[in-house]
């Protein structure tokens, strides 16, 4: 068996200082892992019982440590917009006139949009692709019809006449 390997007085001052700034319960998790074996000299498997994670996970995170430093404190950012048609940028410059006419108008008419979306990325998109980048956009306004297009009045009032009341 191997000897465990020593900590620099760098390396206790990066963990004490991780362990300040950390803000995940998986990130303070990793700093307690490290530093329940720095102080305190305890094993793995005794590491592992007290955060309740796998005895594996803590010889990654200590494996990690080691090679990478402190470094692995931070979380990585997951997700993000694989699947985009436009970026973040290209879509305000597309929204620009059409929040500029609706700011005079109060309206904004997502079919133009539509269209102007569909012109710049060359291919049709559904309509809830548009109103995800409105809102994305700080736009989420959706008016009603003020009346159905196939309503027939006559027979709204003979309904009216016939219903009991």
């Amino acid at each position: 068996m191997r000897p465990r390997q020593q900590f620099t007085e760098k390396q206790h001052i990066e963990v004490k200082q991780a362990l300040k700034v950390t803000s995940t319960k998986e990130d303070f998790q990793r700093v307690q892992a490290v530093l329940l074996r720095m102080e305190y000299g305890l094993r793995a498997s005794e590491i592992a019982k007290t955060l309740d994670i796998h005895k594996a996970s803590v010889w990654k995170i200590h494996a990690r440590f080691f090679k990478e430093g402190s470094s692995i404190f931070q979380s990585k950012v997951h997700g993000g917009r694989y699947r985009e048609n436009l970026t973040i940028k290209e879509e305000r410059k597309l929204l620009k006139s059409f929040f500029k006419q609706a700011k005079r108008s109060g309206i904004l008419i997502v079919s133009k949009i539509k269209v102007a979306y569909e012109e710049v990325l060359g291919r049709e998109v559904p309509h809830s692709t548009i109103y995800r980048m409105l809102e994305r956009h700080g736009w989420r306004k959706i008016a009603p019809r003020p009346s159905h297009p196939k309503t027939d009045p006559e027979a709204q009032e003979a309904f009216k006449k016939t219903l009991h009341r």
